[in-house]
């Protein structure tokens, strides 16, 4: 009977289930309300100014103003990276913090100041948004919109008559909105020479403060007395126009402006080596300075001739005269084929003493390597004179951005010369029938410069300089600049095309010694060219 009982049971648990869900399935199906309608959606906009609070508690800065930049990548990479940027930045903060603290103690009767703990936390700075500004300046200027909730831990031990005291800061918060410049803009890395960083606003500065214990945060009226005082010392600091300057590179030694001349005398060569076959050689000398984009300077040929007298002079443009070298080179002029190079050598523009002329006697080498065992052949001698210009202290600008500020040409320049220096700023709007990918040729008096390409631009941006060292004044001449594009690939049936140019005369700059325009580039729609041209004289 036991086991009757138990058959019967579990069938009637089997059965009474499988009624029990057929049944709820029905009722379902059947009794289910009528009057259910279908969602309305209602555009933000129509909502009022308490709804959207509620649905968006905190509206980023890029809704509420358009000239705001998403940055979403940057607060991916400060996520990712800020482990590593807490334990960097901590240390940093201590190693600038510890002379200051060793230097101020003394003066308050305090045995020691240390750091116990010192951590930003595990949560980063997000930027809720960037705006960046365009200038005609060699500048580049953003204003991020900055906020930090986070949970560092920063305790600070004071020692003092036999005593010690630990004060702890927690739950920091800062809303910030700087203005961040990078300025001058300069052609090497990391290709600005200072920073300088200005508050738009007074910030918002929040964070808890205890004492053995104790938050000192929540004495009645001590707080909104540290909050306004914070806001009100970092703003007499830094609030625009104040600003936090940060130097990176030496303004002048990294855009590497022309700081002299070089004059060069090429005399003469002797005993040198015979190329040709058949009579002798056609020297000619070519002359250029290293870590310079100049192209060579190049005397007359002197035909069958291995003892040749040139007695003819160049100037030279020098921006860095601890590192740039004169290289001297003698060729085997042919009329057919390559020119064979007869011998080389060079001069370090540190070995010359400034304002002196200095005639030298050079032995020709196969090259410059003096550990190479062909340098040991005789072949030739090569007499130069040099003389090395250097601008004087007083013909500086004082301030490396100070505006409308023109360098004079050094001592030794032909009277009614100087130099002709263009500088290419950027251009807009310029665009290809094939491809953009501009870069600009500049040609004066049967000289060619031309600055580097920036592929896939129609606003390309050079800052690159150029220097003409001219034996008398420009004032009836013109300055040819033209941009091209070029194509980057190999087999297109239009791989060059000028995207449009300029003829610039000289004559308003030899007057004003100094002009900055934006010039609408000729055979193009919309394409403008910014180029700055100074006139430097000895005077």
């Amino acid at each position: 009977m036991g086991f009757l009982s138990s058959i019967l049971g579990f069938c009637g648990f089997g059965v009474g289930v499988s009624a029990g869900l057929v049944i709820g399935y029905f009722m379902f199906i059947f009794f289910q309300p009528n009057d259910v309608k279908d969602l309305v959606i209602h555009p933000l906009v129509e909502r009022d100014t308490q709804s959207l609070q509620q649905l968006l508690p905190e509206i980023p800065i890029w809704v509420k103003c358009p000239d705001y930049d998403r940055v979403d990548w940057l607060n991916k990479f400060l996520e990712l990276m800020w482990p590593y940027l807490d334990k960097a930045i901590c240390r940093t903060a201590k190693n600038i913090a510890a002379p200051i603290i060793v230097e101020q103690i003394p003066k308050y009767k305090i045995d020691s100041v240390e750091f116990e703990t010192l951590t930003l936390g595990s949560l980063p700075p997000t930027f809720q948004g960037m705006k960046v500004y365009v200038t005609d300046e060699k500048e580049l200027m953003m204003e991020p919109y900055l906020k930090w909730a986070s949970n560092p831990n920063v305790s600070v031990a004071v020692k003092a008559f036999g005593l010690k005291a630990t004060v702890q800061v927690i739950d920091l918060q800062i809303f910030a909105a700087p203005r961040i410049t990078l300025k001058p803009l300069v052609p090497s890395f990391p290709c600005f020479a200072k920073i300088f960083v200005s508050l738009m606003e007074k910030p918002h500065v929040d964070f808890g403060l205890k004492l053995l214990g104790a938050d000192l945060m929540a004495i009645p009226g001590l707080y909104r007395f540290v909050q306004e005082t914070i806001k009100d010392q970092v703003a007499s600091m830094y609030l625009w126009p104040k600003a936090l300057e940060v130097q990176i590179l030496d303004p002048s030694k990294a855009m590497k402006r022309p700081v002299g001349i070089l004059h060069v005398k090429i005399l003469r060569a002797m005993k040198l080596r015979k190329k040709d076959l058949l009579g002798a050689s056609d020297p000619y000398v070519k002359l250029k300075l290293t870590e310079s984009k100049l192209p060579s300077k190049k005397t007359t040929v002197k035909h069958s001739n291995l003892n040749p007298e040139w007695n003819e002079e160049f100037s030279m443009v020098v921006k860095d005269p601890e590192s740039q070298a004169l290289e001297i080179s003698v060729y085997d002029w042919e009329q057919i084929g390559k020119h064979d190079k007869m011998g080389t050598n060079v001069v370090p523009l540190r070995d010359l003493t400034p304002d002196e002329s200095k005639t030298m006697t050079l032995d020709l080498l196969k090259n410059i390597d003096l550990n190479d065992a062909q340098n040991d052949k005789q072949r030739g001698q090569i007499v130069v004179e040099l003389t090395y210009k250097p601008f004087k202290e007083e013909d500086l600008p004082k301030d490396f951005e100070e505006s409308g500020t023109v360098l004079k040409a050094p001592e030794g320049t032909p009277p009614g010369g100087g130099v002709l220096v263009v500088i290419v700023h950027q251009a807009e709007d310029v665009e290809g029938k094939n491809h953009t990918n501009p870069y600009v040729r500049i040609i004066f008096k049967g000289e060619e410069r031309k600055t580097k390409q920036v592929k896939k631009n129609r606003d390309p941006r050079w800052e690159e300089e150029f220097s003409f060292v001219l034996e008398e004044s420009p004032v009836n001449d013109k300055l040819h600049v033209e941009v091209i594009s070029t194509s980057t690939r190999i087999g297109l049936l239009h791989p060059k095309e000028v995207l449009g140019y300029i003829d610039i005369s000289l004559s308003d700059v030899v007057h004003n010694t100094r002009i900055n325009e934006k010039y609408h580039l000729i055979d193009s729609k919309t394409g403008r060219i910014q180029v700055e041209l100074q006139w430097r004289t000895a005077k």
